[in-house]
């Protein structure tokens, strides 16, 4: 099931900008699609408005940060 999709990669920050099409929480762990490319990765950190915060829901979008690029139009699904 997807959870959201990047709409924007910062390259020099690591940082994803999702839209979430569900709930998304701190700690949960995710698998980062596009075509062929996939990685999972554990949400250590998010941000909405440059806020920590612990969650966010359907609608939000959210900044968190990945070990690996994630272009724009990739997917999270929760691994």
């Amino acid at each position: 099931m997807v959870i959201g999709k990047v709409t924007h990669w910062y390259d020099k920050l690591g940082v994803a900008v999702i839209k979430l099409e569900g709930p998304l929480n701190v700690g949960d762990t995710v698998k980062v699609s596009r075509g062929d490319d996939e990685f999972e990765e554990t949400i250590s950190s998010m941000q909405i408005d440059h806020a920590e915060v612990s969650g966010g829901k359907k609608g939000d979008e959210i900044a968190v940060k990945l070990s690996q690029k994630a272009k724009e139009g990739s997917t999270l699904s929760k691994a």
